[in-house]
């Protein structure tokens, strides 16, 4: 029975979430914030997916009041047209390789990845994750012999994480801060800093809410000093505290 537990619990990585108390308010976010953003407040309910995801959903009308991306592109994107008001960098991250705690494949190095046979899984190239990985390729000038291997787009980090503790992949390009909470079902391989693409989280309070009071409150408790602890204990790197 524990067994099943955890396959559900794992799979449940893979699938966008809405959590919460079913507060006033409503935060999209990042797949890869889930298990953060609860800690520093429990009050939002939140939607946890793809950035990409997210960002199309509030365009066509979703009832969100406050957007966290994991990347620039799509929160610069929504405040060019009006959607968001002027976002705000609060995080940053880097990306590893996860591979299964057996490692079957035997990947040691992120250039074991390009040997035949070798299953890759990616985040889809919309997505933050599928990005931030095609521009490490291409720095490290491997991205056509590793994309080869690729048997799998994923739509957010969470799918990523899900396939490769579960056996599904050999490998898996994921944060760092995901691979925490599957610890004991995977490995990490280290990427070389050099070819890291600069990875920021931004955050910004969505034009049409009603609920502006509510969403900046949100926003100072995620830039407060409380904030920026809980997200380096998550593992997050934190851009410099503005005076």
């Amino acid at each position: 029975m524990r067994a099943v537990a955890v396959l559900f619990a794992l799979l449940a990585l893979a699938l966008p979430s809405a959590t919460g108390a079913g507060g006033s308010f409503t935060v999209f976010a990042a797949a890869s914030l889930t298990d953060v953003f609860p800690r520093i407040d429990q009050t939002p309910r939140y939607s946890f997916a793809g950035s990409d995801q997210l960002a199309l959903q509030i365009r066509q009308g979703a009832p969100a009041d406050v957007y966290a991306a994991a990347s620039p592109k799509q929160a610069q994107l929504l405040y060019r047209d009006g959607v968001v008001d002027k976002p705000v960098t609060f995080a940053r991250n880097r990306l590893i390789v996860i591979v299964p705690k057996s490692n079957p494949a035997n990947v040691h190095s992120v250039y074991d990845l390009r040997e035949s046979g070798v299953k890759v899984v990616i985040g889809d190239q919309g997505v933050p994750i599928g990005s931030y990985t095609r521009q490490l390729l291409d720095n490290l000038g491997i991205k056509d012999a590793v994309l080869k291997n690729v048997v799998s787009q994923e739509t957010d980090v969470k799918g990523i994480v899900a396939k490769v503790a579960l056996g599904e992949a050999d490998a898996g390009f994921v944060y760092r801060t995901d691979a925490r909470p599957v610890s004991a079902r995977v490995q990490k391989v280290f990427l070389p800093v050099w070819a890291q693409p600069p990875v920021r989280y931004q955050i910004a309070i969505v034009s049409s809410t009603p609920r502006k009071v509510e969403a900046r409150a949100f926003v100072r408790k995620v830039l407060s000093t409380r904030g920026r602890t809980l997200l380096r204990r998550a593992g997050f790197g934190l851009p410099p505290k503005k005076r």
